[in-house]
């Protein structure tokens, strides 16, 4: 992923204050313009400040065959000047009205993130929307960025994480556009040509494919003129979207040779989707397995009790066009063996009812406290909104979010266990040069 920030003045830009506090219910406002967009607000007028995140469903997966990393690429030049203004202009145009905006290409989606006073909202408005309409792609700064990705991306080559990560892709999704790195390689960067540049900004921003949220110092009217001066200026989508796909790698272990003492191992299986109905369930359970941090059960296990690895984590990576339940640590060549038939053994115990009721209880105080601080700022308040839009959440979803973590059963974890860990399912992809495995 790719984030591009122009920075401001103020320090105050960078995360904004916060819009209103989680312990009483976020009021939100659904907003529809003048021409039919949606959007969804929290208002908050105390200071004069406001963020507005737009996204755009597509980003990498959108990249035709052949031409990875052209969505990001694309991304990559939108600070490199727009309209009349060069990237010197542009950058200090938007200093001299502390203001931020940024673009995030990411597998799913592209962003678009604006902060502002509210003195000088319209104007930093107006530079966002220039980057976003009429960027330059000059050949002088094509070739100067992508040169940068491109050793990036050689960089990435070389690192035994990356290469675990999209090996294990690569097997669980051959055939779908999350096989390929959302960045591209450097090979498939380094051969794309302007027209494919032109191609993803065109197919990458839609008007009918955008999310919009907005915190702070606006009202809903005035909101919802601002989303149509974004939208309406944009085109309707033609990029056909991926269809769902399930991580399907088969079962086994999948050695890639890397020199160095230690290996590198991503594990996992097919996950569940954030719209399944038990999905707050399994996020439950992977909080007390994988996602809990020093208190899971396979960081216990591994780590605190054998002295395998300095840590492991488990997440349930759900996004739009397919799922995994996937995993990652690193241990001495001379354990991986050893490490893969621990982590196989704790998939049966999950599998097998081993979570507590006291593990359960632990997990729920933790998720419920912790929930309160996403909300930190307008900033991340904005990205919320829109971020519920893109999944589809409901409206109330923030109000009642603690109330359905709560609502979880021992029954229910069980019974998702049994469902969601599957031992017999596990692929391992090893870079390294473990001691007995092939």
């Amino acid at each position: 992923m790719i984030r591009l920030i122009y920075t401001a003045a103020l320090a105050l830009m960078l995360t904004g204050p916060i819009a209103t506090p989680l312990a009483a219910a976020v009021d939100i406002t659904p907003v529809t313009s003048p021409s039919g967009h949606e959007a969804w607000l929290v208002e908050e007028h105390s200071i004069p400040f406001v963020s507005i995140e737009v996204i755009f469903t597509g980003g990498a997966s959108i990249d035709p065959e052949g031409q990875s990393g052209a969505v990001s690429l694309m991304t990559a030049l939108l600070n490199e000047g727009a309209g009349d203004l060069n990237a010197q202009d542009y950058a200090a145009a938007l200093e001299a009205l502390a203001g931020s905006v940024s673009f995030t290409a990411g597998r799913d989606s592209v962003s678009m993130s604006i902060r502002a006073l509210s003195e000088n909202r319209d104007q930093v408005i107006d530079l966002a929307i220039l980057a976003l309409t009429d960027p330059h792609f000059e050949s002088q700064s094509l070739e100067r960025v992508r040169g940068q990705m491109v050793a990036s991306l050689e960089s990435d080559a070389r690192d035994p994480n990356t290469i675990a990560q999209h090996n294990f892709a690569a097997l669980g999704y051959a055939g779908h556009p999350y096989a390929r790195p959302s960045d591209g390689t450097a090979d498939s960067v380094a051969a794309l040509s302007l027209d494919a540049i032109l191609h993803a900004h065109q197919t990458a921003f839609t008007s009918d494919l955008a999310y919009v949220g907005a915190a702070g110092d606006i009202t809903a009217a005035e909101l919802g003129a601002i989303t149509d001066r974004i939208l309406d200026q944009l085109p309707q989508s033609t990029a056909t979207l991926p269809e769902y796909q399930a991580f399907d790698a088969e079962p086994g272990i999948t050695v890639i040779d890397f020199p160095g003492p230690q290996s590198v191992i991503q594990f996992g299986h097919a996950g569940m989707h954030y719209d399944d109905d038990d999905f707050m369930a399994a996020y439950l359970i992977n909080t007390v397995f994988g996602g809990g941090g020093f208190s899971s059960r396979l960081m216990t296990q591994l780590r605190e009790e054998r002295g395998l690895t300095y840590g492991i984590y488990t997440s349930l990576a759900s996004s739009r066009f397919g799922d995994s339940y996937v995993g990652r640590f690193s241990t001495a060549n001379a354990s991986a063996a050893e490490a893969i038939e621990l982590v196989r053994a704790q998939y049966e115990w999950l599998a097998n009812g081993g979570i507590t009721q006291e593990d359960l209880d632990r997990a729920q105080t933790y998720l419920t406290g912790a929930y309160a601080l996403r909300f930190d700022g307008n900033a991340s308040i904005a990205n919320i909104m829109a971020s519920m839009q893109f999944q589809d959440y409901p409206l109330d979803y923030v109000n009642i979010r603690n109330d359905l973590v709560r609502a979880v059963t021992l029954e229910d974890i069980q019974r998702v266990a049994a469902r969601l860990a599957q031992p017999e399912a596990l692929h391992f992809v090893v870079v390294g040069q473990p001691e007995g495995l092939e």
